[in-house]
């Protein structure tokens, strides 16, 4: 789920939303919400619990957006807040992972070829299937690079390492789904 696009001269409401102006919250919430619960969905596997540490994170944001220097990077340091609350779930939990819920439905795909909709929703189902057996933070560094187009920089950002280990994990990463994909491909030969 990548981010809504913006337009280069459109700004961030963040300096409105730090002064309480609740329109400004309404747009970044509404940019935001999407795309926070997609990345915490994938690193929790449970619906109610993504749904809540969105909450969560949106609530911890608004609380803590006066320490926020750079507004620019408002995206950044929210993925940071919804990472530390994703964190903070796995210790409650013991460190294993909550519950697997069903993939969310794909957006509305009606206007393709249902033959060509039915191998996608197959391929996607068979990649998610795959990313889920990563372990938490290599999950994390794929769905963030991949999916939501950060930069490492920002990457490391948000889960609070070095950029170095963001490279490492992003390598282990794509390694491990690379052999997960290579043995399913073997056992179905």
């Amino acid at each position: 789920m990548k981010m809504p696009a913006m337009a280069e001269s459109e700004q961030l409401p963040v300096s409105q939303a730090r002064a309480g102006d609740a329109a400004a919250w309404d747009t970044l919430i509404g940019r935001y919400q999407l795309p926070l619960y997609v990345y915490v969905f994938e690193l929790v596997r449970h619906e109610q619990t993504s749904l809540d540490l969105v909450q969560e994170t949106f609530i911890a944001a608004a609380r803590h957006i006066g320490g926020l220097r750079e507004d620019e990077k408002f995206g950044s340091w929210l993925f940071g807040i919804a990472h530390q609350k994703c964190l903070q779930a796995f210790r409650k939990k013991g460190g294993k992972e909550l519950l697997l819920d069903e993939i969310p439905d794909a957006p509305d795909d009606s206007q393709d070829d249902p033959g060509d909709v039915l191998v996608r929703r197959e391929q996607e189902a068979e990649f998610m299937s795959l990313l889920a057996q990563l372990p938490p933070a290599q999950r994390s560094v794929l769905l963030l690079h991949f999916i939501e187009e950060f930069s490492l920089d920002e990457i490391a950002r948000v889960t609070e390492t070095q950029i170095g280990t963001v490279k490492s994990r992003l390598h282990y990463a794509k390694k491990s789904l690379r052999k997960l994909w290579e043995a399913k491909n073997e056992n179905a030969a």
